[in-house]
């Protein structure tokens, strides 16, 4: 079972490299890896588990921030609507997006960064991606609303990027032009 000492913070270099794509069919490691990654994200949304465990509650993990250099990410969330968007996906890319943006009004925040890091996020407002699910099965998966925020943010750390790394550093509150405001 993943537990926050599984999970590697800022400055760590794994966070910064690029993830290598995941063999197809996934190996019965790979899929054990990205099994355990689904379950911590369930299991942290358990107020008892969480707390039993330790666990910061999160609604995506991505396998480098647990040291694993791969692309693979778990997704547990439910949007405005309450639709839950559950995922354990291999080498996910996003294939289209919308100019329009949107932006969490709460900011972003991360498992890898035990600090308040204050700003708007810019990110697509709908997305389309491919990916690989757990089964082996190609799937095509459009989103909008949060789970569109949640998987650009998992998929970034398969390419190095920290969700404040969009922050405008000159004005960390700059809302983009005619972006949606998504609150939490």
């Amino acid at each position: 079972m993943i537990t926050m000492e599984d999970i590697i913070r800022e400055g760590h270099p794994t966070l910064r490299d690029v993830a290598k794509e995941v063999t197809i069919p996934p190996s019965n490691e790979d899929i054990a890896i990205l099994q355990s990654m689904f379950d911590y994200v369930i299991n942290s949304q358990d107020p008892e588990l969480s707390q039993k465990y330790g666990l910061r509650p999160g609604i995506g993990l991505a396998a480098p921030q647990i040291n694993v250099a791969k692309r693979m990410i778990a997704i547990h969330v439910t949007d405005e609507n309450g639709e839950l968007y559950s995922y354990a996906l291999f080498n996910p890319k996003i294939i289209s997006h919308s100019i329009e943006k949107s932006y969490l009004t709460t900011g972003e925040g991360c498992l890898s960064v035990d600090r308040d890091v204050p700003g708007i996020v810019p990110r697509y407002a709908r997305i389309k991606i491919k990916a690989v699910n757990i089964d082996g099965e190609d799937i095509t998966i459009r989103l909008k609303g949060l789970p569109a925020i949640v998987f650009q943010h998992e998929i970034d750390h398969l390419n190095g990027v920290m969700f404040y790394d969009h922050i405008n550093s000159e004005d960390p509150f700059a809302v983009p032009q005619n972006a949606i405001a998504i609150g939490r």
